[in-house]
C-alpha cells in the first residue's frame, strides 16, 4: 500500500430527497456540500438515487405480460427528472466540489445520453472536479423495471490521500465477485449508496468491513410515505407504506468491524468523523484477503473493464 494521510474528515449525509425533482435535489446537494465542508468534511458522501429520489413500492403498472397508461407516465416523471452523467446538473456538483475543495460521492439516476434507458448510478468526484461514474451491475428484484444492467463504468476507483476508494451500489455489497474485484485495486474506503434500512444489513456492513479490512461507508436515505407527490398509478402503493417509508441506518464502520459513528435512525442528519486510516495498514496484518491470505494458485477472479 501506498502512504496515506492519516486522517480523512468525513460527512455522512442521510437525507430526505425531494422526490421525483431533480432540480430540488439538485438544490439540497449543493447546500449540503456547502454545510459540510465548512465543518471540515474532506469526504462528503450521499445515498443512493438522491436525485431524484428512490420511489420505493411504486411498480409504474408493470405486471407480468402487461403496462398500464398510468404507469408510463409516472415513468416518464421519473425519466424527465433524471439526469446525465455529463449533463449540467452533474456539472454543478462538480463545481461544488472543486469550489469548496472537497471528494464527493453522489448517488443518482442517470439518463443515458443515447438510448431511452436509465441507470441507477454513483459518481465519484475529486476536489479537481475529476468524475467517475459507476452504474448498478444489476438492479434488484423491480428495480429491473426502471433502470438496465450497468454495460459500462463497472468498478470505478478514485486515488485519494487516504488511499483508493470505489463503491457498489446497495445489493451490488451481496455480490461476492464485486467485492473482490474492488479489493484487487486496493481500495481503503469503500462506500455503500444505498436505501437497505433492515436489520440484516446492518451484520452485513461490518463483515464486508472486516472481510476487505477497509471503512465501510453506509449511507442510506430517510423519507416518509408523506413526501411522495401525486403519481398517476400508484395511489394506492404509496398508500401502504409505513409513514417511515424509509428509516435510513447510516454509519461508518472501521477495518475491525467496530462503530464509529453511530448508526442514524429516523431522521435526516449528517454523520461526521474522523477516520484512522492507519487503520487500514494494522488490520491486514493476519488477514489480506487479495495479498497475503489469497491463494491465487487456487482461487483467481477475471475482470472485465469498461
Amino acid at each position: 500500500m501506498k502512504d496515506l494521510k492519516k486522517q480523512c474528515s468525513i460527512a455522512v449525509v442521510q437525507a430526505t430527497p425531494v422526490m421525483f425533482d431533480k432540480d430540488k435535489c439538485l438544490e439540497k446537494v449543493l447546500k449540503f456540500i456547502e454545510e459540510c465542508a465548512k465543518n471540515g468534511a474532506e469526504l462528503i458522501v450521499f445515498p443512493e438515487l438522491f436525485i431524484p429520489g428512490y420511489p420505493l413500492g411504486m411498480t409504474y403498472g408493470f405486471t407480468v405480460g402487461a403496462r398500464g397508461e398510468d404507469g408510463r407516465k409516472d415513468f416518464k416523471t421519473y425519466y424527465d427528472n433524471s439526469v446525465l452523467a455529463n449533463g449540467k446538473e452533474m456539472e454543478a456538483v462538480a463545481a461544488a466540489a472543486k469550489a469548496h475543495g472537497v471528494y464527493v460521492s453522489l448517488g443518482y439516476s442517470e439518463r443515458d445520453a443515447v438510448t431511452g434507458t436509465l441507470y441507477n448510478s454513483n459518481m465519484m468526484i475529486s476536489p479537481e472536479g475529476t468524475c467517475m461514474n459507476h452504474r448498478k451491475l444489476k438492479p434488484t428484484g423491480a428495480e429491473r423495471v426502471v433502470w438496465g444492467d450497468g454495460q459500462k463504468d463497472y468498478f470505478p476507483v478514485m486515488e485519494t490521500p487516504w488511499g483508493p476508494m470505489g463503491n457498489l451500489i446497495c445489493w451490488e455489497s451481496y455480490m461476492p465477485l464485486a467485492r473482490v474485484a474492488l479489493y484487487q485495486k486496493g481500495i481503503t474506503i469503500y462506500i455503500s449508496p444505498n436505501t437497505n434500512d433492515n436489520e440484516e444489513w446492518q451484520n452485513t456492513i461490518r463483515h464486508i468491513a472486516i472481510e476487505g479490512h477497509v471503512f465501510f461507508v453506509n449511507c442510506d436515505m430517510y423519507f416518509k410515505r408523506s413526501d411522495y407527490p401525486e403519481t398517476a398509478s400508484a395511489a394506492a402503493q404509496i398508500a401502504a407504506l409505513p409513514e417511515i417509508a424509509c428509516r435510513g441506518g447510516s454509519s461508518v464502520i472501521d477495518p475491525f468491524g467496530h462503530a464509529v459513528t453511530e448508526t442514524l435512525w429516523d431522521r435526516e442528519g449528517v454523520l461526521y468523523a474522523t477516520l484512522d486510516m492507519e487503520r487500514a495498514y494494522t488490520s491486514r496484518m493476519e488477514m489480506d484477503c487479495v495479498g497475503h491470505y489469497a491463494r491465487p494458485d487456487v482461487l483467481k477472479l477475471e475482470v472485465t473493464e469498461k
